[in-house]
């Protein structure tokens, strides 16, 4: 009998799509075993492809926009989709305020903004959409999602009255909050929001300690980001009458903080990205289906256990007793607890010394000579009595 292998990865940041890695994974697997059966779905956490990886899924139309980036001075174009049957709408914070659009040089949260992010949710509202899912993975800020807010009509004060600084910066000036002034199509819309980790909006786990530094903060910087992620939890507690305690919701700090300022201005709901696209595809029709799953995506860190695609096919795919095995761009030390989520073993992509440039460069080239290693790892196993259909 022929093995039936499941070829499920998210996108390669910087690289590849879901779809590309995919069909490079499949050559090289292929290429070992021809016999083998395969099905390729796309896949994503909430970051960069959610878009793509649901398009793909329910099917609908593609648009566009030039929205504000993340550095507050240039627009960017922003794809966004239309989805069938319903006319959701599905965005991703990633391509209007994420981390690639800013050069590694003019990284820092205390400027970047998501203002663009709540231009493509107003775009949305415009379109007629008022189902709205919000991928919040890979973005440049730590803002707490007030320049999506304000870009959505709501208003950010200081002692003095005046309108607050974008980025990161305005958070500690901030005094009051005024909502009445946010786009009144807001109340008729229910707005999703796909995180990729569950991290709070404060505290050693939230969104400045964690996630500041990879966006270009320095010690100092992050200390100031968390007093001010703290005074925005103490204010909008006070001036929205909140009964939710933004600091310490689960994925209140995806996206820098995005996630908890759509829970409090826009009452939405925060769900695992990967759990939500892997629903959406009908993933686990798939994996009952075959015989071993081949997943993948550019890191396992500290973080991949806390809602990275990884992790999740691997939970999934564990209560149908399929072995996952996991192609990433890297692997960090602290990525170990990730096998005791089921994964049954991990390829990094270089196989020497390299640069990131090259890695990038060669993406479609090592993933496909991995799934070359892999198809031959999995025969000699069988070849020994150990695995195989």
């Amino acid at each position: 009998m022929a093995w039936r292998v499941l070829i499920a990865p998210d996108s390669f940041k910087g690289s590849l799509t879901s779809l590309q890695a995919g069909e490079a994974i499949r050559r090289g697997f292929a290429g070992v075993i021809p016999s083998a059966q395969m099905r390729l779905v796309a896949l994503a956490d909430g970051g960069e492809g959610t878009v793509e990886a649901l398009h793909t899924a329910r099917g609908g139309r593609i648009k566009a926009a030039l929205v504000t980036g993340p550095l507050g001075v240039e627009l960017v174009p922003a794809r966004w989709a239309v989805l069938d049957p319903d006319q959701t709408a599905a965005i991703e914070m990633a391509q209007a305020s994420g981390l690639p659009l800013v050069p590694p040089e003019r990284r820092d949260p205390m400027v970047t903004t998501t203002a663009g992010t709540g231009e493509l949710i107003r775009e949305a509202l415009e379109a007629g959409c008022r189902n709205i899912l919000v991928g919040l993975g890979g973005s440049a800020t730590v803002d707490g999602g007030l320049g999506a807010m304000r870009a959505l009509g709501g208003r950010f004060l200081d002692d003095r009255g005046r309108p607050v600084a974008p980025g990161g910066r305005g958070l500690g000036a901030l005094a009051s909050i005024d909502a009445s002034t946010m786009d009144s199509r807001l109340a008729s819309a229910t707005i999703t929001g796909l995180v990729d980790v569950d991290t709070p909006l404060v505290g050693p786990d939230g969104a400045a300690r964690v996630f500041g530094p990879q966006k270009g903060a320095d010690p100092a910087t992050v200390e100031v980001l968390e007093r001010g992620l703290d005074n925005l939890v103490r204010v909008a507690r006070r001036d929205l009458g909140l009964t939710v305690n933004l600091a310490t919701l689960p994925g209140g700090g995806a996206a820098g903080g995005l996630g908890a300022a759509l829970a409090a201005f826009c009452e939405a709901r925060l769900v695992s990205g990967v759990d939500y696209v892997m629903g959406a595809a009908g993933l686990a029709a798939q994996v009952e289906w075959c015989d071993l799953v081949i997943t993948g995506e550019g890191a396992l860190d500290s973080q991949s256990g806390r809602g990275k695609t990884c992790a999740g096919v691997a939970r999934l795919a564990a209560g149908y007793g399929r072995p996952v095995f996991a192609i990433v761009g890297s692997v960090t030390g602290e990525a170990e607890a990730v096998l005791t989520l089921g994964l049954a073993g991990v390829l990094p992509l270089p196989t020497g010394p390299m640069s990131l440039i090259q890695a990038l460069g060669g993406a479609a080239g090592y993933l496909e000579a991995a799934g070359s290693r892999l198809a031959r790892l999995l025969l000699a196993g069988a070849g020994l009595g150990r695995g195989g259909p």
